[in-house]
């Protein structure tokens, strides 16, 4: 065994047992162990290590633990995709909601409330896309690469999380997205959904899209401005709200 001294900074002091948050505390690990071991161990997936120093020095999650290290871990920083391609993303089974809203805004988000960890897992590694989730467990897979814990648990601060985390701002594509098939919308003529909307609305709106997949219509109506406005309430409050709000 290797007894080295841990510090957990931010929000990662969530993820402990209460009595070491916020401070330093020794921690037994395995012969060999490595820090993501270690951390995970402590109950913190490798998914939201961000910043990691051993005895003052940088250092990566697979360091040796070794006899009197003294170890810090801090909270990732804002994470942008590569070049211009904007992030994709998973949502588990518990997070409806986020995913509408970042459909809303036009980012390419998978979700089902019959999904299943392990086809989580598969799509994720598959699409490249980030997975996000309430379950602590499911991030400390091996096979995940990419994902992200959301503390809020409310659809309106996970969104605000999620943007913070991942700059989502210079991303943002708001309603090109169907919010129940999440593929693009496209433009069609007013004629062609006379018959699927009701007659004042193809007499007050010019401008319509429509889903391929499930032929939903949609046109920039009282909807769209209120929905306009909640997401500018969710990205852009007020007063600071706290992540279990």
């Amino acid at each position: 065994m290797a007894i080295a001294t841990f510090r957990f900074h931010g929000e990662l002091a969530d993820f402990l047992a209460r009595e070491r948050r916020s401070i330093e505390f020794d921690h037994s690990c395995a012969r060999a162990a490595t820090v993501k071991h270690a951390v995970e161990s402590l109950g913190v997936p490798h998914t939201e290590v961000g910043r990691l120093l051993v005895n003052g020095g940088p250092a990566t999650l697979s360091r040796i633990v070794r006899e009197g290290d003294a170890i810090e871990v801090f909270p990732p920083a804002t994470e942008c995709a590569a070049g211009d391609e904007a992030p994709h993303f998973v949502a588990d089974a518990h997070l409806g909601g986020l995913a509408r809203f970042l459909r809303m805004l036009g980012f390419d988000t998978l979700y089902a409330n019959t999904i299943t960890d392990r086809e989580i897992l598969e799509l994720a590694a598959r699409e490249r896309r980030i997975v996000l989730t309430r379950d602590r467990e499911l991030l400390k897979c091996r096979e995940m690469m990419r994902g992200c814990f959301v503390h809020a648990k409310k659809p309106e601060a996970q969104l605000r999380e999620i943007a913070g985390r991942y700059g989502l701002e210079r991303y943002m594509r708001p309603f090109t997205l169907c919010l129940h098939c999440n593929l693009p919308l496209e433009a069609i003529e007013r004629n062609a959904v006379r018959e699927r909307v009701p007659g004042r609305i193809a007499e007050r709106y010019a401008q319509f899209a429509h889903c391929r997949g499930c032929q939903r219509i949609y046109w920039e109506g009282s909807h769209w401005a209120r929905m306009r406005e909640m997401l500018d309430a969710c990205l852009f409050p007020r007063d600071p709200v706290g992540p279990g709000q």
